[in-house]
């Protein structure tokens, strides 16, 4: 069955980053997608042109096919947003927008290791041609590496045990698919932890792919290169799903807003979450956080 696409806080995100009216309007959507969120803006704003950026070129040529109606007014990037910021050097822009993670496409069709549901190789790459895939870092990584992996990206209380297991696994032949390290996850953690809220391999299958991206090593920068490309009184918002995201972003914006020479106002004092009608129709969204700023 086909999964269907939804752009998170729809309603949230519109309410807050409003284009100038009159005169072109410059928007960035940093991490495009399926372009859920960029079709949102173009059809709502006809005065808009937003820029789309993902690193993964199948799911930004899906973005570019439902983009077609827009013509100009939509300009497709493949590039990760930190190293399009590093040299943006285009027009002030009135807009940036960060969904950071990962979509639901790559769980249910990229077929590369991010889910397991089923059992995929595992790669994880949302960048092909990125030199370490999730295949090298579960074979490849000593055993206090790996556990310092999964407990860093993953916050997995379990994660020398977890990475124990894997290399005593992988002695006796390579570990390749994704529902086979998902098994072994399993087994490793006590019986008691099996069968909690979540499935016990989501925190280290997390952690392995955020080693593999760079995800983390990301934020900032992009950030802070996004803040500089912005007018004074545009508007960038940042949606995570995850603390080690989140954190990140509300400690960037605390400091970046705060102090005797702030260059953002805080239009969030705490994050903006989906509501319930929202999280019943589209349960992902359910640990979605936005917070959003305005240069000064």
């Amino acid at each position: 069955m086909e999964y269907v696409h939804y752009p998170v806080m729809r309603q949230e995100i519109l309410e807050y980053l409003t284009p100038p009216s009159g005169g072109e309007a410059y928007m960035v959507d940093c991490t495009c997608g399926e372009g859920g969120h960029t079709h949102l803006f173009l059809s709502t704003y006809p005065n808009l042109h937003v820029t789309g950026l993902d690193r993964d070129a199948v799911i930004l040529t899906k973005a570019m096919e439902r983009m077609k109606e827009f013509g100009p007014r939509f300009t497709p990037r493949n590039i990760w947003f930190d190293e399009f910021f590093a040299e943006y050097d285009g027009p002030q822009l009135d807009l940036v927008l960060f969904d950071l993670g990962i979509s639901s496409f790559h769980y249910e069709e990229a077929e590369r290791g991010f889910s397991f549901k089923r059992g995929e190789l595992l790669d994880m790459r949302l960048d092909k041609d990125a030199p370490i895939s999730a295949l090298d870092v579960v074979n490849g990584y000593p055993e206090e590496k790996l556990a310092n992996v999964i407990f860093q990206f993953g916050e997995e209380r379990y994660s020398r045990r977890i990475a124990r297991s894997i290399v005593e696994k992988r002695k006796l032949g390579k570990i390749t698919q994704s529902d086979e390290l998902a098994s072994i996850i399993y087994k490793a953690v006590p019986s008691g932890y099996r069968y909690g809220r979540i499935h016990p391999a989501t925190r280290s299958f997390q952690a392995i792919r955020i080693e593999v991206n760079r995800e983390l090593d990301r934020i900032e920068p992009a950030i802070k290169g996004a803040i500089d490309a912005l007018r004074s009184g545009g508007r960038l918002a940042v949606i995570s799903f995850h603390s080690l995201e989140d954190r990140r972003v509300k400690w960037l914006f605390k400091g970046l807003g705060e102090g005797d020479n702030p260059t953002i106002r805080i239009l969030t004092k705490k994050p903006l979450v989906p509501t319930d009608a929202e999280s019943s129709e589209n349960p992902p969204s359910r640990s979605a956080k936005l917070r959003i700023i305005e240069k000064l």
